[in-house]
């Protein structure tokens, strides 16, 4: 499989217009909190319709296909946001669908994408991933869509970078949650081509940070991955076809611990009356650690679905028992 390409600006604008109906246009608000070590604002990707920001690359590339190439279904691998990203706009197009999830998938997550319609299929994280590298599941049939490494979920999920810079030009560093790298590339692919200046980060979680190890060698990395409530990123390791584009257009790795993670998600309950799920709050955790510097900082909020006992348990301060020392 050959490497991803950047993705054109004309292509991540294009795809704003497919994506109207689908997916909205989330707020970017100011974080309420004092003693900042930056001008922390957030994108609130956990405002769309399904929580989080996949329905905009999943719109893209569904609507992009012909109706010969969806008359078999659709379906995806994900831990739970771009299956319920798939599954909303296949319900919207009448399109049957399917998802496979790895097993410490959150139950939220699992009842949304059946609320939504789609079969869920449900295996160990080997081999869930071994779908996420090789592109192929045997005994499902329908047109499979990638949630990273598809140049159309890239280009929907670039539409995010369209609107930070409208609503705050002079954003001097922006912080993306890292899973595949769909996100951050999309992002960084519109912000290249209009601000070359600002820097774009990934945020990773400590018992998954690929990237980071894979950019501190110079080549990708399979690290050790330890399941945690930070379900929506991290893998073994960075894909193949994503590595050349990442290193072309991401400034580096800030990784985070799940105290740090916990902590950023209390403080966006607590100050902005917002919920998020571990993976969206890293990239606030990056920003208020200082990682990404002193200045205008905007914080992806990737996502919102965690599970209510998850989000009980840290809101009150403790750990959930799965990662727990």
């Amino acid at each position: 499989m050959r490497p991803v390409d950047a993705i054109p600006l004309d292509e991540i604008r294009s795809a704003r217009k497919r994506i109207v109906g689908f997916a909205i246009r989330t707020p970017l608000v100011r974080l309420n909190v004092e003693n900042s070590p930056a001008e922390i604002y957030l994108k609130l990707e956990n405002l769309q319709p399904i929580g989080s920001f996949k329905v905009r690359g999943a719109a893209n590339a569904m609507r992009l296909c012909t109706v010969d190439e969806l008359a078999n279904g659709v379906y995806t691998a994900s831990a739970g946001n771009m299956a319920q990203g798939v599954a909303f706009v296949a319900r919207r197009l009448g399109v049957r669908c399917s998802a496979i999830v790895p097993d410490h998938a959150p139950e939220t997550k699992l009842s949304a994408i059946d609320r939504l319609g789609a079969e869920v299929v449900r295996v160990p994280f080997d081999d869930w991933w071994s779908v996420i590298v090789t592109h192929r599941f045997e005994g499902l049939c329908g047109r499979f869509i990638h949630p990273v490494t598809d140049p159309a979920v890239i280009a929907g999920n670039g539409t995010i970078g369209l609107e930070i810079l409208e609503d705050l030009p002079d954003v001097d560093a922006i912080v993306i949650p890292y899973g595949g790298g769909g996100l951050s590339c999309g992002i960084a692919s519109a912000v290249r081509a209009l601000k070359p200046d600002t820097k774009v980060y990934a945020a990773e979680i400590e018992t998954a940070a690929p990237l980071a190890a894979s950019l501190a060698a110079g080549e990708p990395r399979e690290i050790q991955y330890t399941p945690s409530f930070v379900d929506g990123i991290g893998g073994k390791s960075v894909l193949a076809q994503m590595w050349p584009l990442v290193q072309d257009l991401v400034d580096g790795s800030l990784v985070v611990s799940l105290l740090q993670t916990a902590g950023a998600i209390r403080l966006l309950a607590a100050r902005n009356h917002i919920i998020a799920e571990g993976a969206g709050a890293t990239s606030v955790a990056a920003a208020l650690a200082g990682l990404a510097g002193g200045k205008k900082i905007v914080s992806v909020v990737s996502g919102g679905n965690i599970d209510a006992a998850t989000l009980c348990t840290i809101l009150n301060e403790k750990m959930p028992k799965c990662v727990e020392s």
